[in-house]
């Protein structure tokens, strides 16, 4: 079964997700942060991956610690998941609308961690502004050793915006780790 599990605990936080890839949908979301809460589940609905996400952390000098913690220990359990990533199609993407808004979010499992984004997501959803959306990613991407390109096209709702990117990156990624052939999905035969 190609599950991962990650804990981090620091100062300011306390988090452990676990994670299966293989999964049905399934979120189990417990975070001081309703709006981050809502954003996992979704992305755990549309990745088809199973996700339970426990986290405590200091919201009430900033929620930044604990979303980009969340990011860290999702982007280990996808990394430990994912192995050596031998059979896996590697890219996945996903453009999708969410009421007015639209992004696209596209990823390689490529082992080489980067992270992307383009366009605004301007105000805030929930006590999350555009910023810790993009910490939360750039985290996932650092840790998942992966690359994450992120362009939100437009959007006049910041919830609506913020949701397509969660709902897309849920796509992109069930798109990347999906069974595809046999062996390493690179000509150096490493990723």
């Amino acid at each position: 079964m190609r599950q991962g599990v990650f804990e981090r605990r620091t100062k300011e936080t306390e988090v452990r997700v676990r994670l299966e890839l293989d999964g049905e949908g399934r979120g189990r979301i417990s975070t001081p942060i309703p709006f981050l809460n809502h954003m996992l589940e979704l992305f755990a609905k549309h990745s088809g991956f199973d996700l339970d996400v426990e986290a405590r952390g200091d919201v009430e000098v900033d929620p930044h610690h604990t979303v980009e913690d969340v990011g860290i220990a999702l982007g280990g359990a996808i990394g430990q998941a994912i192995g050596d990533k031998g059979g896996i199609a590697r890219f996945g993407f996903c453009i999708l609308p969410m009421d007015e808004a639209l992004c696209l979010v596209s990823i390689d499992l490529s082992g080489r961690p980067l992270f992307v984004m383009k366009g605004r997501l301007w105000g805030r959803a929930g006590g999350i502004g555009g910023e810790a959306v993009r910490q939360f990613l750039r985290a996932l991407a650092s840790e998942a050793r992966c690359t994450i390109h992120v362009k939100v096209f437009y959007g006049d709702d910041t919830h609506h915006m913020i949701e397509a990117v969660f709902k897309a990156l849920g796509r992109a990624l069930r798109g990347a780790v999906a069974r595809e052939g046999k062996g390493i999905p690179s000509t150096k035969g490493v990723l």
